[in-house]
């Protein structure tokens, strides 16, 4: 019989969010985003396909780290090649609320409506968003400041982990 897993022994999850079709800037903070993350031993939870969520898979990978990406469509083998565990939904843009909850913090990178659906999916249920150069949302002009910004990979982990740790203290 194996013995049950208690909190502490879980891995910490940070969810990774961001445009499927990227330029090379917002690549290169996912990447750098993923290898950072893999060198505090978080495990990077994604959409699992291309772009932003490839990049930080393959930071995460290059830092020894563990991916989970969870996708759209029926088959796991549709994710990209540095997804360790590719959970297959069959769910299509319904997944993104899982993945917007999946993590203890969500970073948000770059980003097009998909992206804005998985924010939306996070802060409507109360998980934190760190942005890095990823949507800005105004309500009547005024700036709405419940994605807290980031201004580079390091700090986006820094602020991630801080509420993984946060959070994981009140279980």
């Amino acid at each position: 019989m194996v013995p049950a897993m208690t909190t502490q022994q879980r891995p910490t999850l940070i969810t990774v969010i961001g445009g499927s079709a990227a330029a090379p800037p917002a690549l290169d903070d996912a990447y750098q985003v993923g290898l950072e993350l893999a060198r505090r031993g978080a495990v990077v939870v994604c959409g699992g396909l291309t772009g932003v969520m490839e990049a930080v898979c393959r930071g995460a990978k290059a830092g020894g780290g563990v991916t989970i990406g969870i996708l759209p469509g029926h088959i796991p083998d549709d994710a990209n090649s540095y997804v360790d565990y590719p959970i297959a939904t069959g769910m299509g843009y319904m997944r993104n609320a899982i993945v917007a909850k999946a993590g203890r913090a969500v970073i948000a990178i770059d980003g097009a409506y998909g992206t804005l659906s998985e924010i939306g999916h996070a802060l409507g249920e109360g998980a934190t968003v760190i942005g890095l150069n990823t949507w800005r949302m105004s309500v009547d002009g005024v700036e709405d400041t419940a994605i807290i910004r980031a201004v580079s990979p390091v700090d986006a982990v820094d602020k991630a982990m801080a509420v993984a740790e946060s959070k994981q203290a009140r279980v």
